[in-house]
Parts: structure tokens; sequence; C-alpha cells
């Protein structure tokens, strides 16, 4: 009488029998490979859907830069309309299956747009801090005006002469409120001050 043949299969030239070690052992080796596929769709999923909310902070020249699809600047157009919290969430589940419809090539123009609005913000921020900072020193130190001076020739010296002297008069300093760490209020002077200098700061940036 002839032996009834197991049920299996073949890897690799082998066969293995259905419920033996190595038939368990494959079965979980190909589990553990399609969670890790379904963990890394989730993954991608969740990164598409945040570049979606990002696109909704791009500057509009950025954003025409890119060359979405009508589509997906209506959705982003309507993103930006919607106040409720439920619709928002909704609405951003929606531009996330959008983005997963992009190509590389956009979904890299796309990072790409956000890096580079990225580095004017902070580039920006520098300047700010720049020209506060010289404004300060302007105010609070005469040496400071020949320091400006030499670095930037083409300021109208009587003007910026002008203005830091008004900027004193008009907040002479005050120890007690110093000391206490309250905030002076400032004058016209004082801002004027601080649109001068970085006026300049700009157009050397700009000449660099």
């Amino acid at each position: 009488m002839s032996r009834k043949p197991k049920k299996g299969y073949f890897v690799r030239g082998e066969f293995v029998a259905e419920g033996s070690e190595l038939d368990l052992q494959l079965k979980a080796e190909l589990r553990g490979t399609a969670d890790a596929s379904r963990t890394d769709l989730k993954r991608e999923s969740t990164e598409l859907q945040k570049l979606g909310e990002a696109l909704l902070t791009l500057r509009a020249d950025l954003l025409e830069r890119i060359g979405l699809s009508e589509k997906l600047q209506d959705a982003l157009v309507e993103a930006n309309r919607i106040t409720n919290f439920e619709g928002k969430r909704r609405q951003m589940q929606f531009i996330g299956k959008l983005m997963r419809l992009l190509d590389p090539e956009t979904l890299q123009s796309v990072r790409d747009a956000l890096e580079d609005q990225h580095r004017g913000s902070a580039a920006e921020r520098l300047a700010l801090h720049q020209a506060e900072q010289w404004r300060d020193k302007l105010i609070a130190d005469d040496e400071a005006l020949a320091l400006w001076l030499a670095a930037h020739p083409r300021t109208d010296v009587q003007q910026l002469r002008a203005l830091v002297r008004q900027a004193r008069k008009d907040n002479p300093p005050d120890k007690a409120a110093e000391s206490q760490g309250l905030a002076p209020r400032h004058g016209r002077a004082y801002r004027d001050i601080f649109q001068l200098v970085r006026e300049h700061l700009e157009h050397r940036n700009d000449d660099e």
C-alpha cells in the first residue's frame, strides 16, 4: 500500500512539509515581511500628509513653481478656508491621498520648495536680529557709529546721528525700570534707526 503523499511545497528545490518546523519558520518570516511592508506604507503615508500640511504654509511663488495638479491646488485652497476641526482633518486626509498620486520628481520639487522657504525665513530672522543689535549699539555707544560707517560708508551720517540723538532723548536711561526688568517705551526715532539699519544690511546682502 502506497504512502499518502505529504502536503507541502518546494522552496529553492527543497520540499517543505506543511506543519513542519521549517514551514512554520518560513510563514513567520512572510508575516514579518508583510507587517514591515504595512509599516513602511503607513510611514510613507504619514510623511506625505505632513508634506501636504506644509504646502498650506508655502509662499504663492514657490507653490506655483512646483506645478501641482489643479485638483491638489484646489484642495489646498479649500483646506485653508475650512475652520471646522473635523472638516479640516478630513480635508487633510484627502490631500494626503492626492499627494500619494504625485510622481517622485514632483515630490522632490515640493521638498525643495519647502527647504527654500525655510532657508529664506532663517535668513530673514538673522537679518532682523542683526538690525536689532546694531540699533541698540548705536543708541548705547558713540563708538558704534564709527564701526557702522566703516562697514556702511553710504549711510547718511547726519540723518543717523540725528536719529540717535532723538532716540536717546526719547528714552533716557531708567535705572529703576531696568532693575525691575521693565522694557521702556520707545519713540519713532528708535523705530527709524532700526529701519535705516535694516535697509543698509539688505542692500549689502544684495550686493554680495
